[in-house]
C-alpha cells in the first residue's frame, strides 16, 4: 500500500553491511552504509545524523505524495 513507498529507499543494510570494506565502497555504498561509516569509522555523528535526518524526509514525502496521488486518482480514503 501507501505505506510502503516509505521503504523505496531501503536496500537491505545487513546483507550489504556483511560484505562491507573499503575495497567496495565506491561499488556498493548505500545511503544507509553511508551513514554507519559517517557516524562509526569518522566520527561525524552531524553530519551522519543529519543524512539520516534528509533520508527519512524524504521518505515521509514519498508516503505523502503516494497518499494524494492515491486519493485524487482513485478516491483512495483513510477511515
Amino acid at each position: 500500500g501507501v505505506l510502503s513507498l516509505g521503504n523505496i529507499l531501503n536496500a537491505g543494510f545487513e546483507q550489504i553491511f556483511n560484505l562491507y570494506n573499503p575495497l567496495v565502497y565506491e561499488s556498493s555504498d548505500i545511503i544507509d552504509t553511508f551513514v554507519y561509516r559517517l557516524a562509526f569509522e569518522q566520527g561525524d555523528f552531524a553530519l551522519s545524523t543529519a543524512v539520516g535526518l534528509i533520508r527519512s524526509v524524504v521518505s515521509s514525502c514519498f508516503i505523502l505524495l503516494g497518499w494524494g496521488l492515491a486519493m485524487k486518482y482513485s478516491d483512495y480514503k483513510i477511515l
